[in-house]
């Protein structure tokens, strides 16, 4: 069963039209890689299904259920969490508190009780605290023990990295959504993103969408590739299918010069 179904989505910008008839899904423990060259319309894609753009035609589904409109907190609370192509941190906070951040929105105690330290504030910092570092936890040393109360910026970017990933997962997603997670990476680093991408869907049981450039991180995760150009779905399959596909290979590379001289 389909987990995040896009049908028919289109989104213009006054005359621009950034996507057209786009239809993709995404299913229960699947790992699906959006590619195509810059411009292609790739994180558009994201800021739509995150409620950031409201399509101006088509729907977005989740679970079978039309989340179109709906506010980025909302689909939050639905199960949907992303990251971004450019870190967004709290850098002067701490790891743990980076990690803390993503779940107060759902939390009930008033200001007055979390003030006076009552019950109610007491319990649920606990829980925000445990759940925090269960997640960090994931990530093994590279976010443990005495990193948790260091503030973000003494981070690698690596780490930095895997910090946003970690935010995300707080808010307990069913399907994440990751916006070039190997870019600006050393190719050792890379590696090691490529294998936590498939250990958050085989240990966690997440569905991903990826955004991504580096073909061998692609052709690493993807059980399922889509290629945009100019907002337009040019090619669906596996990597290799896809990675071959003429559309795709005049999209990355131009035309081929005698068909250009022909046409």
């Amino acid at each position: 069963m389909a987990l995040l179904e896009l049908d028919h989505l289109s989104l213009a910008f006054g005359g621009l039209r950034a996507l057209s008839e786009l239809d993709l899904h995404v299913d229960e423990h699947e790992i699906v890689s959006v590619i195509g060259p810059n411009g292609a319309g790739k994180t558009t894609v994201f800021n739509v299904v995150t409620g950031v753009y409201e399509p101006t035609e088509g729907d977005v589904k989740l679970g079978g259920a039309s989340i179109a409109g709906k506010r980025p907190h909302k689909i939050t609370d639905l199960g949907i969490a992303r990251t971004f192509q450019s870190l967004r941190l709290f850098l002067n906070m701490s790891v743990k508190e980076n990690v803390k951040s993503a779940t107060y929105g759902n939390t009930k105690a008033s200001p007055v009780e979390s003030i006076l330290r009552l019950p109610r504030a007491r319990r649920e910092e606990r829980e925000v605290d445990a759940l925090a570092e269960e997640v960090l936890s994931f990530f093994g040393e590279r976010l443990m023990g005495y990193r948790w109360d260091q503030p973000a910026y003494s981070l690698s970017y690596a780490n930095r990295r895997r910090l946003e990933i970690a935010r995300a997962l707080a808010t307990k997603p069913r399907l994440l959504l990751l916006d070039e997670p190997a870019a600006g990476m050393n190719p050792k680093e890379t590696h090691e993103v490529t294998e936590l991408i498939g250990r958050l869907r085989d240990e966690r049981g997440l569905a991903i969408l990826v955004i991504e450039h580096d073909m061998h991180v692609v052709e690493g995760i993807s059980d399922r590739v889509v290629a945009l150009d100019h907002g337009v779905k040019i090619a669906e399959g596996s990597f290799h299918a896809v990675a071959a596909h003429p559309g795709v290979v005049e999209a990355y590379l131009g035309r081929d010069p005698e068909a250009l001289a022909e046409a």
